[in-house]
């Protein structure tokens, strides 16, 4: 009786880690992200280069080059933020980091500040995937949002809760 009591379904949402229009994961022109090796998730083709936490948690990863985080969420999810494609060899150009590992974020949070006109420039694309990268585990159900147009730390994208 008493864990029925306190088993609740926890459930939460994710939102767009920046302004743009949706695209669905399996349209990014990238194997590893559009046949899903990394995981479950969105992505996002932005119109703005202020890219913000998805969900609240801890970030977890910021990669050396600056293009890509990860946070891990109150409910478990592991989500990483890819900004662009092909822009691990920016080696940092174009991103600024605003926050550091560790740090605790809210959703809607700028996380970084990145120069999609550059980008645009000098990577193969500016497509922000955004990726459960624990999803295999099969700890969470997905609802997937039917959007177009997304507005940073607004729109929610999806929803996940625990199995």
């Amino acid at each position: 009786m008493f864990k029925k009591m306190f088993k609740k379904d926890k459930e939460e949402a994710v939102f767009a880690p920046a302004t743009g229009q949706f695209v669905k994961l399996e349209e990014v022109p990238d194997p590893v992200f559009n046949q899903k090796m990394m995981g479950e998730g969105i992505a996002v083709k932005p119109t703005s280069g202020t890219i913000v936490a998805p969900a609240a948690g801890e970030i977890i990863q910021v990669a050396e080059t600056k293009h890509a985080f990860g946070i891990r969420t109150e409910l478990g999810q592991e989500i990483l933020v890819h900004i662009g494609l092909e822009t691990v060899a920016l080696k940092g150009e174009g991103f600024n980091v605003l926050v550091k590992l560790g740090d605790k974020v809210t959703a809607g949070q700028p996380v970084v500040e990145a120069d999609i006109d550059f980008i645009e420039k000098n990577a193969s694309s500016t497509v922000i995937p955004v990726v459960v990268t624990n999803s295999m585990e099969n700890k969470f159900d997905f609802d997937w949002k039917n959007v177009t147009d997304v507005v940073a730390g607004e729109t929610v994208v999806f929803e996940s809760k625990t199995k």
